[in-house]
């Protein structure tokens, strides 16, 4: 089950939509949904988050809680849309496709990638295009 929550005026214009693609690449990760939830919010919302539980004093745009278990995917996943605005323009995208990638993202934590290293914000990179492409095919 994939619940979407707003802490803010933002609203996702195809919420069955997104759901169905998170779905699938949770599947096509030979993964199983067990509950996401994705908080959408701003950038005051999530800097205190950042700051209590990560001791982070610094704006981002997503913050996920990753509760899964083995192959059972299910956690907290919070968004800035503020964030994910500016970063739309800085890194020269529209703010839907800036929103998608940061949507999949958290999920492709969950599914075990990682972002730290060079070698692995690559293979992020490359797996975050290759779901943003499936996403405008449907």
């Amino acid at each position: 089950m994939i619940n979407f929550n707003y802490e803010t005026d933002f609203e996702l214009d195809s919420e069955e939509q997104i759901s169905k693609w998170i779905t699938d690449t949770i599947f096509s990760e030979e993964y199983k949904l067990e509950e996401i939830n994705y908080v959408f919010c701003n950038d005051a919302y999530l800097h205190k988050l950042n700051v209590e539980f990560l001791n982070h004093d610094t704006l981002t745009d997503i913050i996920s809680f990753d509760y899964s278990i083995g192959k059972i995917i299910q956690g907290d996943i919070f968004i800035s849309v503020e964030r994910v605005k500016d970063n739309a323009k800085n890194f020269e995208a529209t703010f839907d496709e800036e929103l998608h990638r940061v949507i999949i993202h958290g999920i492709l934590h969950y599914c075990g990638y990682k972002d730290k290293t060079q070698e692995d914000a690559k293979v992020m990179r490359e797996k975050e295009n290759h779901y943003l492409q499936l996403l405008l095919k449907n």
